[in-house]
């Protein structure tokens, strides 16, 4: 193991339960030194999808000021920032070029809500220019931007929390604590569930872009295609290019849960995927239906993780959740914040408990004392958790089963499978050979 993931992991392991523009951009120091009153100036980047639930996160914190919003689609930019004003009675500055963000001195932080394959980049830019980061999951794209990821962060001292929300429930560190202290004996398997709603999306083809969106921009880092509403604005989760399947979007929060709760803190070895599209004959590139096996031979631990579309049963009375199993008893984890257990043969009812938490304000307060140690989310769980999703869908796309060496994060002897752990980057949206 090389230093650097071993000091990673020993990170990752201390906060698990909670508490370049091109290359030349600088390493600039916020404006403001915190203290416990200070307003932290936040920019929200790409203000389509769950920018709108970042830009109400950090609204509702009594020390924040939204300060800028930042979309490449201008239309979409003015339509949030009318909003802004008519529900919070002040205007809000707008930039389409997240790069132009990252030069105002004036900002602290920014949250990143843009298509998954801007995230890892726009974050390490981020760290680059002194600026902390929440970052929607996947933290990356693709396995490699991961641990650059993790570098620039460490490397900057920046506070990085991943928008991997289980984290800040007080149900569910209640919930790992228990699988910690024995309440269901050895726990050797947990399952992900993601059985959402994703109905045919069709083949809308290509047409010329539309007025008001920098196509170039929206497209940065990836392969530059035709402009289609195949993509434009949130159909890009299902083609290669920008997203990254249901195991990668809704399916986050479920790996990062699986890790969690089994303490694991590395990469599988054994790594099996099937599926594909059964259902719908439209323009979606990732699987319908996608089951996945990941082993931990050393640790005696497997993960299990489905994806269904479509019509289907619940399992353990949940379809986005999770569950464990233990030598003495089960867990069953629904959505965001609440857990029951079942315990012995008889599957008696054990503790159970549904709390929330504000995993925006455990970022702010993470900025505001400068300790990146304190969030929920660290940005170990960006790389873990959104890679474990990238093995998956390689597995999925070799079509056969392979094995992974955690120390050197590379499939071996498998000059076909590694070659999907990074991309081809069009330039100057190029990620840093060194952060």
């Amino acid at each position: 193991m090389n230093k650097q993931n071993e000091v990673s992991r020993r990170d990752f392991i201390k906060n698990s339960t909670g508490a370049a523009v091109a290359l030349s951009i600088p390493y600039i120091i916020p404006a403001s030194a915190f203290g416990a009153n200070d307003r932290v100036r936040v920019a929200v980047l790409g203000v389509n999808g769950r920018g709108k639930d970042h830009i109400k996160g950090f609204t509702n914190l009594a020390n924040v000021e939204v300060a800028t919003l930042c979309d490449p689609d201008n239309n979409v930019l003015q339509t949030r920032a009318k909003e802004f004003e008519e529900k919070t009675g002040k205007k809000v500055k707008t930039e389409n070029d997240l790069r132009k963000v990252f030069e105002d001195k004036s900002i602290d932080a920014v949250s990143i809500a843009t298509p998954n394959h801007w995230h890892a980049l726009a974050a390490i830019w981020a760290c680059q220019a002194g600026k902390d980061v929440y970052v929607e999951k996947p933290g990356s794209h693709n396995l490699s931007e991961g641990r650059k990821l993790v570098e620039a962060a460490h490397k900057y001292k920046r506070v990085v929390q991943h928008g991997v929300q289980l984290r800040s429930s007080e149900a569910l560190q209640e919930a790992v604590k228990h699988l910690r202290d024995g309440l269901i004996g050895n726990v050797y398997m947990a399952r992900g569930l993601v059985y959402k709603w994703r109905p045919d999306i069709g083949d809308r083809g290509t047409e010329p872009v539309p007025a008001g969106l920098n196509y170039d921009l929206w497209t940065g880092p990836a392969e530059m295609k035709p402009f289609s509403k195949n993509y434009v604005h949130y159909d890009w989760h299902w083609h290669w290019n920008y997203g990254n399947g249901d195991i990668g979007n809704q399916g986050i929060h479920e790996t990062d849960m699986c890790m969690w709760g089994l303490g694991v803190d590395s990469f599988p070895e054994k790594i099996t995927s099937s599926g594909g599209k059964f259902l719908w004959n439209d323009a979606k590139e990732t699987p319908e239906v996608l089951t996945s096996s990941f082993v931990y031979p050393k640790e005696k631990k497997i993960i299990e993780f489905e994806v269904r579309p479509w019509m289907t049963n619940d399992e353990g009375g949940t379809g986005i959740g999770n569950i464990f199993y233990g030598s003495e008893g089960y867990m069953v984890v629904k959505g965001y914040d609440f857990y029951e257990t079942f315990l012995g043969k008889e599957k008696k009812p054990g503790p159970t408990r549904k709390a929330g938490g504000d995993h925006y304000k455990n970022f702010i307060d993470a900025v505001i004392a400068k300790d990146p140690k304190m969030v929920n989310g660290p940005v170990e769980t960006a790389h873990l958790s959104s890679g474990l999703a990238h093995l998956g869908n390689i597995a999925y796309r070799t079509g056969r089963a392979l094995t992974f060496d955690p120390k050197t994060e590379k499939f071996v002897n498998d000059d076909d499978a590694n070659k999907y752990l990074t991309r081809k980057y069009r330039a100057p949206y190029s990620l840093p050979a060194s952060v």
